[in-house]
């Protein structure tokens, strides 16, 4: 029998389970607004995109292989600072954007990465919205683009991490029929991001706070 899914789910972002996490932070943002305005299909220009961080960060501190199934794609922009620590910050934040996608589309079904980038209240809310997604009977698919990302070093063991999300690639879809959800592109098809990331003692940096600020005109395309 074909399951209903709920009316937040029917088109979400591949990225919504920060959205989820800043109301487990306290931020004034709205979760549940927003989530739906996705569309588009081509994989766009990965010119100025990092190649998939998980081919060259997965060696150290016993980091998880993160993979993601072939018609989901995450880009990141801005991933060499010439710092290594800065570097090192916005490489496990993207490994961490990727694990949720991973948790959610079903090849990470134990959620260990998930468990090894996020930590507290970060790691709450996205387990839960994977468990959204579950009980939806959807997956993710297509391509989100993260850009603008800066960093900003709180002493040897923080950082805070903005960035922009372009998440008008991005769809969901049910797993049983396959059908892709579309909706037209909108302002609200770019996010910012503002994160705190935390070094624990194998010198992973683990995202503990993310809030999101959905159609914020300094992401604007």
């Amino acid at each position: 029998m074909h399951r209903r899914r709920p009316t937040l789910l029917a088109a979400l972002t591949l990225t919504a389970a920060a959205t989820l996490t800043l109301s487990a932070c306290g931020s004034d943002g709205s979760p549940g607004k927003g989530e739906g305005e996705i569309a588009g299909s081509d994989a766009g220009d990965e010119s100025s995109a990092s190649p998939s961080p998980s081919s060259t960060s997965t060696a150290a501190a016993g980091r998880p292989k993160v993979e993601l199934p072939p018609d989901l794609r995450l880009t990141f922009e801005d991933a060499e600072t010439g710092d290594p620590v800065k570097d090192a910050v916005l490489a496990d934040n993207a490994e961490r954007m990727r694990a949720v996608d991973a948790a959610i589309s079903g090849t990470d079904p134990e959620g260990k990465a998930l468990g090894f980038y996020n930590t507290g209240k970060a790691l709450e809310a996205a387990v839960s919205w994977v468990g959204q997604f579950e009980k939806a009977n959807a997956t993710v698919t297509g391509h989100v683009r993260f850009f603008d990302r800066d960093v900003t070093l709180k002493g040897t063991t923080s950082a805070v991490l903005t960035f922009c999300a372009d998440e008008s690639k991005g769809f969901s879809k049910d797993k049983e029929t396959g059908e892709v959800t579309k909706t037209p592109v909108t302002k609200d098809s770019y996010v910012q991001y503002n994160t705190r990331l935390d070094k624990n003692a194998d010198g992973v940096w683990q995202t503990s706070q993310i809030l999101s600020t959905r159609g914020a005109a300094q992401c604007q395309a």
